[in-house]
C-alpha cells in the first residue's frame, strides 16, 4: 500500500526516544556544509518484516534502516535513493531487498553486504509500491505514472510493462503461486494482471458499492482471496478466481491505509486514517479486536512471520508491535518523531531543549548529542519550550492550552498553568525569572507569577491569534506580534499592563518578534517574507532585511547583537549583519521549513529546528573563518 508519508522527524538530537543512545549520532547520514552534528533516522514511510522476523526494514527520509526487532538496534542504514523511500519489501529467502522513490528510481540491495546491486529506471514518476514474486525472480513496481512494471531480479531488466490504469497505481501484491500479479489504483478499479503474456487477464471495478480509490491490495496466503483496503474505508474480500466480492468489513471511519494477512490466512488486520487498526476473523468477518494507541492515521499494519505479532506505522511517528492473539500492545520498536516547532538553549548552553509534534518535549546533552530525558504529558503537540533564566525550570505550551512548568532533571511536573482557552503559540520568560508571559490562539497575553503560578494579569488588545511574545532586557516592556487579520506588533508596559505602541507594517501574519541585547531594536519576522526592525521606545520603523521567499518563521540576535539569524520556510537560514548592507549568509542544509532557531549563550554554535524533523547544530566561528578567506 502506498500514497503515505509518515511525517517522522529526523532530528538531530535523535528523538528516536525508544531507541538505544548508541544510534545517537549517526556517521552514515550526510552534513551540510557548515554543521557540526546531525543526529536521527529520517521521517519513516514503510516498514517490511524479513521474512525470518528478526529484522524489520523501515523505509524513511534519509534511506532504509534495517533494525534488529528483539533488542531495537539499527543495524545499518542503505543510502542510494537522492529523494525519501515510498516503499521496501524484502525478497523471499530474506537475502536481497527493494526499495523505490519519490526519484523515480527502485534500489535492489544485498542484505547483509549493504551493497546496492541495481538501480531500475523506467517509471517517469514517483514509486509506490513493490514487491517480490514468490520465487523473488521478479518485482513488481506501481507508480504515479499509472503504469505497473515487472523487474528481472538478477539483471535488473525491465521484464514486461502492464499498462490500463488511468490514475496513480497505489499497491502491487503477487498472488502465492507467482501466476497473477494485483493493482490498485486511484481510478478506483483493481486489476490482475498474467505475468506470463503481459496482457490485461482480468479488470475488475468496484461496482454495485460506492466506488472508491483503492489504497491496498494483498492476496491471502492460499491465494483463493484477493483482499482491498481503500478510500470508502471499508476492506472488501474478492474470490481471486471468480472477481466476485465475497465480505466486507466496515468499521473504520476514515480511509483504510493499510491490511494484511495473517500467516495462516485466519485474521486479516487493517490499519485507517482513524487512527486504529482492526483485526478481524477471514471467514465471519467478526471484528476481534481494536488496536487503539496512536495518535494519527495509521499508514502500514502487518503480521509477524509467525504470526504472533502485529507491528504498525503512523503518521504519529511511532512504530508500535501489538499482541496479534490479544491485541495488547506490546512496545515501542522504534520512534521517528515529528515536525520540531521550538528549540531553545538553556542558560549555560549545556542542554538542549526541542519540542515537537510528536507531544513531547526532549531534551539534549549539547556536547554529546545524547538526548538526556523525554518529557511526557502533552496529548496534542508541543509548539513552544523556554528555560527559566536560572536554567532550573522548562516551560512548555502547546494546543493543550495549557502551560507546563518541569523540573526536567527530575522529569517532574512541578505546576499546570490554565488559563487560555485556545493554542499556546509562544511563551518567554522575563530577564528575572519572575514573569513568565503566553500568547495563545485567543487573542490575549497572559503574564504569570513562576513562584506560585498565579495570573498577574490578561493583556486584552489584539483582534488575532497572538504568535510571538518577547521580553526586553529590563523586563519592563514586552513585545507581541499577531496574525493575519490584524498583521501588527504591539508593545506593553509589563507592570501596568497597558499598550505603548502598535507597530504596522507587514502585509501578512507576524511569525515572530525578539529584542537585540541592549533592547535599542526589536526585529519582528513574518509570513510576508521580510524581517522588520524598530525602535522599541518609539515605534519608529528602522529598516527591512528582504532576500527570504518563504514566511520567516524564527528570528535572532546573537549574544553580541552584531549578527540577525532568520529561519524560513525556504528551507534556509540567512545570517544577516545588522548594522552593514552586507548580504546575508545563507545556510542550506534542511530540506523542510525551518521553524525555529536560537544561538548558544556563547554565540558560537546556531541551532535550528525544521519541518524535516531534524535540528542542526551550525559552527559559527568555522562559518565565519571561511567566509573570510573568500
Amino acid at each position: 500500500m502506498k500514497i503515505k508519508l509518515s511525517l517522522n522527524f529526523v532530528i538531530l538530537f535523535t528523538i528516536i526516544g525508544f531507541l538505544p543512545s548508541s544510534l545517537a549520532q549517526s556517521p552514515l547520514l550526510p552534513l551540510p556544509e557548515g554543521a557540526v552534528m546531525r543526529l536521527g533516522n529520517g521521517w519513516s514511510t514503510e516498514i517490511d518484516y524479513s521474512p525470518d522476523g528478526t529484522h524489520l526494514a523501515v523505509g524513511s527520509s534519509k534511506g532504509i534502516w534495517i533494525y534488529d526487532v528483539n533488542t531495537g538496534k539499527a543495524l545499518k542504514l542503505l543510502t542510494g535513493h537522492s529523494d525519501a523511500v515510498l516503499s521496501v519489501s524484502y525478497s523471499p529467502n530474506g537475502k536481497f531487498l527493494a526499495s523505490s522513490s519519490f526519484d523515480k528510481t527502485i534500489c535492489l540491495w544485498e542484505v547483509d553486504s549493504g551493497e546496492l546491486l541495481h538501480t531500475l529506471t523506467g517509471h517517469n514518476s514517483s514509486i509506490y509500491s513493490v514487491a517480490f514474486s514468490p520465487d523473488g525472480k521478479l518485482l513488481a513496481s506501481g507508480s504515479e505514472d499509472k503504469s505497473v512494471r515487472v523487474w528481472d531480479t538478477k539483471t535488473g531488466k525491465q521484464y514486461q510493462i502492464f499498462t490500463g490504469h488511468t490514475d496513480v497505481v497505489n499497491s502491487v501484491a503477487f498472488s502465492p503461486d507467482g501466476k497473477l500479479l494485483a493493482s490498485g489504483s486511484e481510478d478506483e478499479t483493481i486489476r490482475l494482471w498474467t505475468i506470463k503474456s503481459g496482457t490485461n487477464y482480468i479488470n475488475f471495478t468496484l461496482i454495485n458499492r460506492t466506488s472508491a480509490p483503492v489504497n491496498d491490495v494483498v492476496f491471502s496466503p492460499d491465494g483463493k482471496t484477493l483482499a482491498s483496503g481503500g478510500q470508502d474505508m471499508n476492506v472488501t474480500l474478492w474470490n481471486s478466481n471468480t472477481q466476485e466480492s465475497v465480505n466486507t468489513f466496515s468499521s473504520h471511519t476514515d480511509w483504510v491505509r493499510s491490511i494484511a494477512f495473517s500467516p495462516n490466512g485466519k485474521m486479516i488486520v487493517s490499519g485507517s486514517d482513524d487512527n486504529n487498526i482492526n483485526i478481524w476473523e477471514t471467514n465471519s468477518g467478526k471484528l476481534l479486536h481494536t488496536l487503539i494507541g496512536h495518535t494519527d492515521n495509521v499508514e502500514n499494519v502487518m503480521f509477524s512471520p509467525n504470526g504472533q505479532m502485529i507491528v504498525s506505522e503512523g503518521l504519529d511517528g511511532t512504530i508500535r508491535l501489538w499482541d496479534a492473539k490479544t491485541g495488547k500492545p506490546l512496545r515501542f520498536l522504534a520512534e521517528h518523531p515529528d515536525v520540531v516547532y521550538s528549540v531553545v538553549f538553556s542558560p549555560d548552553g549545556k542542554i538542549l531543549a526541542s519540542s515537537s509534534k510528536d507531544n513531547t518535549v526532549r531534551l539534549w546533552d549539547t556536547s554529546t548529542g545524547q538526548q538526556l530525558h523525554s518529557l511526557i504529558g502533552y496529548t496534542h503537540y508541543v509548539g513552544t519550550v523556554a528555560f527559566s533564566p536560572d536554567g532550573k525550570i522548562l516551560a512548555s505550551g502547546g494546543r493543550d492550552n495549557a502551560i507546563i512548568l518541569w523540573d526536567f532533571n527530575e522529569t517532574k511536573i512541578l505546576d499546570t498553568l490554565i488559563g487560555h482557552s485556545n493554542w499556546i503559540n509562544c511563551i518567554a520568560y522575563s530577564p528575572d525569572g519572575q514573569i513568565l508571559a503566553s500568547g495563545s490562539g485567543d487573542n490575549t497575553i497572559i503574564l504569570w507569577d513562576t513562584e506560585d503560578g498565579e495570573m498577574l494579569k490578561s493583556l486584552l488588545g489584539h483582534t488575532d491569534w497572538v504568535n510571538a511574545v518577547a521580553f526586553s532586557p529590563d523586563g519592563k516592556t514586552l513585545a507581541s506580534g499577531s496574525g493575519r487579520n490584524e498583521r501588527s506588533i504591539h508593545i506593553w508596559n509589563t507592570e501596568t499592563g497597558i499598550q505603548l505602541h502598535t507597530l504596522i507594517g507587514h502585509s501578512a501574519d507576524i511569525l515572530t518578534v525578539t529584542f537585540n541585547p541592549d533592547g535599542r531594536i526589536l526585529a519582528s519576522g513574518s509570513a510576508d517574507g521580510t524581517i522588520r526592525l524598530w525602535h522599541p521606545q518609539t515605534g519608529e520603523y528602522l529598516h527591512t532585511f528582504t532576500g527570504h521567499t518563504g514566511w520567516v518563521r524564527s528570528i535572532a540576535f546573537s549574544p553580541d547583537g552584531q549578527t540577525l539569524a532568520s529561519g524560513s520556510d525556504d528551507n534556509t537560514i540567512r545570517l544577516w549583519e545588522v548594522f552593514t548592507d552586507n548580504p546575508p549568509q545563507i545556510l542550506t542544509g534542511h530540506y523542510r521549513n525551518v521553524y525555529s532557531i536560537t544561538f548558544s549563550p556563547d554565540g558560537k554554535i546556531l541551532a535550528s529546528g525544521s519541518n524535516d524533523g531534524t535540528v542542526l547544530l551550525w559552527d559559527l566561528v568555522a562559518l565565519d573563518k571561511e567566509s573570510n578567506t573568500q
